[in-house]
């Protein structure tokens, strides 16, 4: 099944849960939350209309000659010591170390707190789950900030409890991790080329490569290695949709990855 959702509007963690609790487990996921780049002002999906915000749009597919493989690597950084999570209510996330959010979060960015929340883009958090006694990484985009509350409102959860550190951006990495995603798409498809290839990059990726944003399109061509004979699209999101292997079904909200898609009919 493959998601498109609106990114401003929707907790990416809940929307997940939500598709997850409706359907078989053997239903694969992919997909994402569509960006605005470092606006924030409107994200917009629609499906035979003219697309508008608050939308979400799943399309099934389903058949036994089409092959359908994904991956999704990230490639950011850590840095800075681990914080705990003392105070968050799903992805509002009101204290670190029993310190306001916010300021902290402040003091790390520097001159660029000035630019905030686009700037966030730029230094996501690396949140550690803990589920069934085994431990999960994934990362959080930074969307809002509360000066009031002196909060961070990321596109999905921080669990209360949790521990996290800051992260950023490291280009050979980036790239790295785009063909490494590329590279796990492949393990569905049996060892055929794709016809066609669904890219889902974060915004924060886009901010991050500039002029050279792509180095990362260029990683997935040679990695995937089939020529003019593979249809390349996709967009840059506020959070991406997939399983965390390629051998799983159950999918997860990542954020600043590179999430690929890769489909074969046969």
């Amino acid at each position: 099944m493959l998601v498109f959702s609106d990114g401003l509007e929707i907790n990416g963690t809940s929307l997940v849960k939500g598709i997850l609790k409706n359907i078989p487990p053997t239903v694969t996921i992919t997909g994402g939350l569509v960006g605005d780049g470092p606006d924030f002002t409107e994200t917009v999906v629609g499906l035979d209309e003219i697309p508008k915000s608050r939308n979400i749009v799943l399309i099934g597919l389903y058949g036994s000659n089409i092959q359908i493989g994904y991956g999704s690597l990230g490639g950011w950084d850590s840095f800075g010591p681990i914080r705990l999570v003392t105070r968050s209510e799903k992805n509002v996330l009101y204290e670190l170390d029993d310190k306001p959010a916010l300021a902290l979060y402040k003091q790390y960015l520097g001159e660029r707190a000035a630019d905030l929340p686009s700037s966030g883009l730029l230094f996501p958090l690396k949140v550690q789950l803990e589920h069934d006694n085994e431990s999960t990484e994934v990362v959080r985009t930074l969307l809002y900030v509360d000066e009031e509350q002196q909060s961070l409102i990321f596109a999905g959860d921080i669990p209360q409890g949790s521990k996290v550190t800051l992260m950023k951006a490291n280009f050979e990495r980036l790239v790295d991790g785009a063909a490494g995603a590329a590279d796990m798409s492949k393990v569905g498809l049996q060892g055929m080329d794709p016809d066609l290839l669904l890219l889902v990059s974060c915004v924060g990726r886009k901010l991050v490569f500039k002029e050279r944003i792509e180095d990362e399109t260029e990683a997935v061509k040679e990695t995937i290695g089939s020529g003019d004979h593979t249809y390349i699209t996709g967009f840059y999101s506020y959070g991406e949709i997939s399983p965390v292997s390629p051998t799983e079904k159950q999918c997860r909200l990542h954020n600043q990855t590179m999430t690929i898609t890769a489909f074969k009919e046969t």
